[in-house]
């Protein structure tokens, strides 16, 4: 009998723990996804930016 409890204690540990590890693990994923599309975002605007210039230094000239 306390075997048996012994044992679904332990099983509801390990159940709790392994859920906190995955919640963790997916929260620290999404952040580094949101933080990667942030820079590429970032980096998209700069290039359209850098893009530009020229046009614009020719409009200037012309």
């Amino acid at each position: 009998e306390y075997t048996i409890v012994g044992l679904d204690t332990a099983r509801e540990n390990l159940t709790a723990s392994e859920s906190r590890i995955r919640d963790l693990d997916f929260a620290q994923e999404m952040t580094e996804f949101t933080r990667n599309q942030i820079l590429n975002q970032a980096g998209t605007a700069m290039l359209s930016q850098a893009n530009s210039l020229p046009q614009m230094a020719l409009q200037l000239i012309g």
